[in-house]
């Protein structure tokens, strides 16, 4: 039937393959990239006896990959695409009568499957490159091992992989007897491959970086190169960086070439064969070159170490870019890519022991991907619950509960979750229910071609260019008579005419409530689609509010920068600032339209920290986005009270009225605290700055009917301090912590409780004769400082230990003392010596 190719590494699976399909029915393939797994095993099945008359679906994960692999197979049998080989992926279906194997890409597949849950005609599914886990591909999966286990004994599955956990995947897949299914593994062919760490020099962007180390990686090294970078924009970048550097040093004989999945079939393809004879290529690309395809020539591999991945936030709904390290395993592939032909080099960008930190495996999609679409899709097949399909990783709760939400919320699933007609006909669409939905409500407003031009720019990466508006983007298409766009029309009128049709069914019509907009905008129709996602500028160039409470940045100049409205379709980087990659305008009475059964009128009650004040606003909202607003009087439902007390924190201590006295209070309290020691049995109150600011409830009881701090009076403050100090406490405080101390000479003087060095008191050193005892506080616990002063108020000892210091210093602060003040009193035994406050030897000395 075929023609037999070179020998592969894989061919020695080939025999235990067939056998175990026909035993077991099932098989996990686990071979190196290279080893010719996608384009040799399924040709080697064509002729088994359980395949006659049948097909094989082979997916792959992207649409590169599966017209490469095609491509290659009819090769090998000397065909054109279309023949025994047929290929049908997006905008491209090449398939005949006489098609055995078809090659699709794991969207499709399951569109095949929920259109037609028995897979009549197909033999057997393959699942190739399955480690990359798209979500695509798990719920394929899942959906086989269903049609296979209720309906389809007979349908053969093969699950094939570069780098696999067989034994997990062998045990999901399940063989005979409910063992696992059987496990093939090829060693592969490959060359040694030497690994160079450069690291990343982060004064340069990333594609300059790159761009030097591929001319290092030129003039070390023979041989094409392979660059892998995050995302289109660095590849585009680094092509022009590159040039600059090729035209300086002569390299007239290389070739640059980009490669990611936006690019035109003819552009990839030129990118994908070997350079021609005499000279080089660079090839720039993104991770699509990991393991689905191979490029021929390449003995040089530079890894930047990023990828690009989208994370979904179900607390807005949206989907974000991020550039994130690579996973070891990716990197390992990439770093294989430089051996295929001949021994080969890799410059990774990053320094060897940042290799510990790496995750060992890239994450699998369904752990982060919005679940809307595969809840939705899992309805139409008759499940409500995705956890009782077999997926290899299940998806999260949390993420399912939000997209029941939002199905519910749209009225695609009842609230038992059953898929409603509505649901029904969002799922015969093939986009997501968004898109879906802005299709069929388009429809109801006669704008299903705009609509679904639109939805065919925002599911065809790179369509119309990279320009931030939409709006631009579907004039380019409008315009384009290339190939791809033409299929992109082709694909959209399609969409637009099966719209129509659903949305104008019975069933549906009665639920699709659309906006009264006679000619909507292109941001109007996308906002049927992400209507939490209408944004009104901030007031700051470039800066936007949306509807779900996030912060976006605007970067583009023409008339999208200068609207006051616009809807987001996509975004990358932190969601509170993240950089707006495509959106449209839309006129405020659009958003209004849009938003109408949304607004409501809130009364915002908030602190102001410059008046020390509530300030109350009542706001239209659509929501989080504020339509309009205007200040209002406090009411005695505005809580004030509450609002000032915690606006406190935002103003600190100081903005409370505090006497003297009361700060000494606060002292003494927090005095008796320390000297009862840390501990949980302290019943002494913690009346810190930290502790009286984290919660405001304390003084909350004392605002009450006021709108300011400055109505607060010091008696208002004394009363709520004083509240926090139990009575019994209140009695020891008097004892331990007093106010004044009262000297021998009958003096009272004030304790000072802020010392730093602990309770102080300042005195005349002549009040203390007679004093052979050290004063204490806290029950005696905790000595006063002492600081002695002259009788001119100056200090002249600091002590702790009086008794001490009359036996020891005071001699010669004695004689110091009569030199000064030869008028006062200055007995040799102070301890024993009357006290005096005046000048002269006192009556009983």
């Amino acid at each position: 039937m075929t023609k037999r190719p070179d020998t592969l590494p894989v061919e020695e699976t080939v025999a235990p393959l067939r056998r175990a399909l026909a035993e077991a029915g099932v098989a996990v393939v686990v071979a190196p990239p290279g080893a010719g797994k996608t384009t040799r095993l399924p040709l080697a099945l064509l002729d088994e006896p359980w395949l006659e008359g049948r097909r094989i679906v082979l997916l792959e994960p992207r649409r590169l990959a599966a017209r490469a692999a095609a491509a290659r197979m009819v090769a090998t049998l000397g065909e054109q695409v279309g023949e025994t080989v047929g290929l049908r992926v997006r905008m491209e279906s090449r398939v005949s009568a006489r098609t055995r194997i078809e090659v699709v890409t794991e969207g499709v597949f399951t569109r095949m499957a929920l259109d037609d849950p028995e897979l009549a005609g197909v033999g057997c599914v393959m699942f190739d490159e399955f480690h990359e886990r798209s979500l695509d591909a798990d719920f394929g999966l899942a959906l086989a091992l269903e049609i296979r286990g209720a309906l389809r004994e007979d349908l053969r599955l093969v699950v094939m992989s570069a780098t696999l956990d067989g034994a997990r995947v062998a045990r999901l897949v399940g063989g005979p007897g409910g063992g696992p299914a059987p496990v093939l593994e090829s060693a592969g062919r490959s060359f040694p491959v030497e690994t160079v760490w450069v690291g990343r020099r982060p004064e340069l962007r990333l594609e300059d970086d790159v761009a030097d180390v591929v001319m290092r990686a030129l003039r070390a090294h023979h041989g094409s190169v392979l660059a892998f970078l995050p995302g289109q924009g660095e590849i585009l970048r680094a092509q022009r960086a590159l040039a600059e550097r090729l035209a300086g040093a002569g390299g007239a004989n290389v070739d640059v070439a980009p490669l990611y999945g936006a690019l035109p079939p003819a552009a990839q393809d030129r990118a994908v064969a070997p350079a021609p004879p005499g000279r080089r290529k660079v090839v720039l690309a993104t991770p699509v070159a990991e393991t689905s395809i191979t490029i021929e020539g390449v003995r040089v591999v530079v890894d930047s170490g990023l990828t690009r991945v989208p994370r979904y936030e179900p607390a807005v709904g949206m989907t974000r870019l991020e550039t994130v390290r690579v996973s070891r395993a990716a990197a390992d592939q990439r770093r294989g890519r430089a051996g295929r032909t001949e021994p080969g080099v890799c410059y990774r960008m990053w320094a060897e022991a940042a290799e510990a930190g790496m995750e060992p495996c890239a994450r699998p999609e369904i752990l982060s991907a919005d679940l809307a679409p595969l809840l939705l899709d899992c309805a139409a097949w008759g499940v409500s619950d995705p956890a009782t399909l077999a997926f290899l990783d299940p998806p999260p709760a949390p993420a399912l509960k939000e997209a029941s939400a939002f199905l519910r919320d749209i009225g695609a699933l009842s609230p038992e979750g059953r898929i409603t007609p509505l649901g029904q006909a969002l799922s015969r669409m093939p986009l997501p229910p968004r898109l879906a939905r802005m299709l069929l409500l388009a429809s109801r407003m006669g704008a299903e071609r705009r609509a679904a031009l639109g939805a065919a720019v925002l599911s065809e990466r790179g369509a119309g260019g990279d320009g931030v508006d939409l709006q631009e983007r579907l004039e380019r298409v409008e315009r384009d008579r290339s190939p791809r766009a033409a299929a992109l029309r082709r694909m959209a009128e399609g969409w637009a005419k099966l719209a129509a049709r659903l949305a104008s069914a019975p069933e549906t019509a009665g639920a699709l409530a659309a906006p009264a907009l006679a000619e909507p905008s292109v941001g109007a129709l996308l906002a049927l689609a992400y209507p939490d996602r209408i944004a009104r500028a901030r007031g700051r160039d470039g800066l936007y509010h949306m509807v779900n409470g996030r912060g976006v940045r605007l970067e583009a100049g023409g008339p999208i920068a200068r609207a006051g409205f616009i809807c987001v379709a996509e975004a990358m980087g932190q969601a509170a600032a993240a950089r707006v990659l495509l959106a449209a305008a839309l006129s405020e009475e659009e958003a209004l339209a849009l938003g109408a059964g949304r607004i409501a009128e809130r009364r915002v009650v908030s602190f102001d920290r410059e008046a020390m004040a509530v300030r109350v606003r009542v706001q239209r909202r659509l929501g989080a986005m504020v339509l309009a607003e205007q200040t209002a009087a406090p009411a005695p439902e505005d809580d004030c009270a509450g609002v000032l007390a915690r606006g406190l924190a935002s103003v600190g201590l100081d903005a409370l009225p505090w006497t003297k006295a009361l700060r000494q209070w606060r002292e003494r309290v927090m005095f008796m605290r320390r000297a009862h020691g840390e501990g949980p049995d302290n019943p002494w109150p913690d009346l810190s700055d930290a502790a009286l600011l984290a919660d405001g409830a304390w003084l909350e009881p004392f605002l009450q009917g006021r709108t300011a701090l400055a109505q607060l009076t010091a008696d208002d403050l004394a009363a709520a301090l004083q509240a926090l100090l139990p009575w019994e406490l209140r009695q020891e405080l008097e004892r331990g912590a007093p106010t004044h101390f009262e000297t021998p000479a009958g003096t009272r003087v004030a304790i000072d409780y802020g010392d730093e060095a602990g309770p102080a008191l300042a005195v005349k050193v002549q009040e203390l004769f007679g004093l052979a005892q050290h004063p204490a506080l806290a029950g005696g616990r905790t000595p006063l400082v002492l600081h002695l002063l002259s009788p001119a108020q100056r200090p002249i000892q600091i002590t702790r230990d009086l008794p001490g210091f009359w036996r020891g210093s005071w001699a010669a602060v004695r004689a110091e003392m009569r030199g000064r003040y030869p008028k006062h009193f200055w007995p040799e035994d102070p301890a024993s010596a009357p006290p005096t406050r005046r000048a002269g030897r006192p009556p009983s000395a």
